[in-house]
């Protein structure tokens, strides 16, 4: 797309409200195109639309009007998470307006670089712990994109002096053209979003665009254990910084000893080599002349769960590449505690820590949760909303927990395959006057059936939405149980 300020006098359309949408409109209002907002949502269920509307800017909401997206439209912008399929949409493929995200527009904006953060997981919790190390490091992030500040925000308010640190999901990158991050990071691809995408092509080729743009001068940062990330390293022009577990690199980030390959099944004990390894194991980098650095001891990172030290591995490498000293990393390693409802440390009563993962929606998300710790030590709280699972996936690992507490509409699922797995120290939850009573009972036996050393884990399985209005409640009360037992 031109410049935003090229775009005086032209019509633009901006499809979708939220933060993202508001901040769009605003952007090409001051730069004087003529601009038109729609949503689909009624009135009444888009507050952001008097704001626009006390500026001049015309809101459609309740439909998609037919005459959006005309030939005489110059772009139209869409939310992210508006499928391609919406009318709008087809209405500009058939004209030929072009469909950008606020990516581009905020890239075209900015005058500080940006470093871009995608991936099917882990994103959040990277792309918060790069600004730590930044911070840290004395210099000045705007931590920006899904989990704050919309990204034209951020470029309106940034100085050519700042980093813009952007975590972006496949859909935004869908909509770019001449986004180019200094530093891009793609942590890993899995089997995700189909639904958006059509297809893991599709959705391959929108984590890629993060690297079209990039030029020599670049960093591209990749996850070297990720066969699909290895395949698009080929494709790219930037200056590749690899990081990996599994394998000593001879130039980037990785772990020795290394981990071993990764297993979907728990482990059977800890044999003497291993325990051995887990207590020694470090980060390190190697720099282009070989020469190697110790930054940490995997056992002193703030947060716990070997998909978090790839999160700090990557996190490293994008600090590196932006001129961090690798004696400022240490300390934002350690004091770093995670992001909200991720795996998130609450407290420790009695000898007992206490951690909330609230953001565990699916049986997937519980077991890399689970893998974080000790099996055996683990109380686990779980249920949640009933999709017609049957959480069969969950046994190995329900086989060697310390005792589970299940609640919510899958709570005898659960303690089913609990039983299969031959667990003995299970209790369900029946429900309560209301959500936060039932919950609070379920974490006064969860801790009944701790001891020192112990873990109690809220890492759900199951959507919220038949309790709670969203994991985020659903994670604030547990850790207000927690803090009050």
């Amino acid at each position: 797309m031109d410049h935003p300020s090229l775009y005086r006098n032209r019509r633009v359309a901006i499809l979708g409200l939220a933060k993202s949408g508001v901040s769009v409109a605003k952007v090409f209002h001051q730069l004087g195109a003529d601009v038109v907002v729609n949503d689909k949502k009624e009135r009444e269920q888009s507050p952001e639309a008097a704001e626009l509307e006390a500026l001049g800017i015309p809101v459609i909401c309740g439909y998609h009007p037919d005459d959006l997206v005309t030939a005489d439209t110059a772009l139209l912008v869409k939310n992210p998470g508006i499928p391609y399929t919406a009318s709008p949409v087809q209405q500009a493929e058939v004209h030929g307006v072009e469909i950008v995200t606020e990516v581009e527009v905020a890239y075209l904006l900015s005058p500080a670089p940006m470093i871009g953060i995608t991936g099917s997981n882990g994103k959040t919790t990277t792309t918060t712990w790069i600004g730590e190390l930044l911070k840290g490091a004395g210099l000045s992030p705007i931590v920006a994109g899904n989990i704050g500040t919309p990204l034209c925000e951020a470029a309106q308010m940034a100085k050519e002096s700042d980093i813009i640190v952007a975590e972006l999901s496949s859909f935004q990158l869908k909509g770019t053209t001449a986004f180019r991050p200094r530093i891009a990071l793609l942590l890993n691809v899995v089997e995700t979003h189909l639904d958006y995408h059509g297809g893991m092509d599709d959705y391959i080729a929108s984590k890629a665009k993060l690297f079209a743009n990039q030029m020599a001068a670049d960093t591209a940062v990749l996850n070297w254990d990720d066969p699909t990330c290895r395949a698009i390293s080929k494709q790219i022009n930037a200056r590749l910084l690899p990081f990996s577990l599994i394998e000593k690199l001879p130039y980037g980030l990785y772990i020795d000893p290394p981990f071993p390959v990764e297993s979907d099944q728990p482990e059977e004990g800890r044999k003497g080599d291993e325990l051995q390894k887990r207590l020694t194991r470090s980060i390190i980098y190697r720099d282009a002349g070989g020469v190697e650095t110790v930054i940490v001891p995997v056992s002193e990172l703030g947060i716990p769960g070997r998909h978090n030290v790839a999160n700090a591995l990557a996190a490293i490498a994008a600090a590196i590449a932006a001129g961090a000293p690798l004696q400022s990393l240490e300390g934002p390693l350690r004091s770093f505690r995670g992001v909200e409802h991720r795996l998130e440390f609450v407290c420790e009563r009695n000898g007992v820590s206490f951690y909330n993962n609230s953001k565990a929606t699916n049986p997937v998300a519980t077991i890399t949760g689970l893998k974080s710790f000790q099996l055996d030590r683990v109380v686990l709280i779980a249920g949640g909303l009933d999709r017609g699972s049957d959480y069969m996936e969950l046994l190995p690992w329900f086989s060697g927990l310390k005792a589970l507490v299940a609640l919510g509409e899958t709570r005898h699922k659960l303690a089913g395959v609990a039983g299969l797995a031959g667990l003995t120290a299970v209790e369900t939850v029946e429900p309560l006057e209301d959500a936060e009573a039932t919950l609070q009972e379920a974490v006064r036996r969860a801790a009944a059936l701790a001891g020192s050393g112990d873990v109690v884990l809220l890492s759900p399985a199951c959507a919220s939405w038949d309790m709670f209005k969203s994991y985020e409640q659903r994670g604030r009360i547990f850790k207000q149980s927690a803090h009050t037992l």
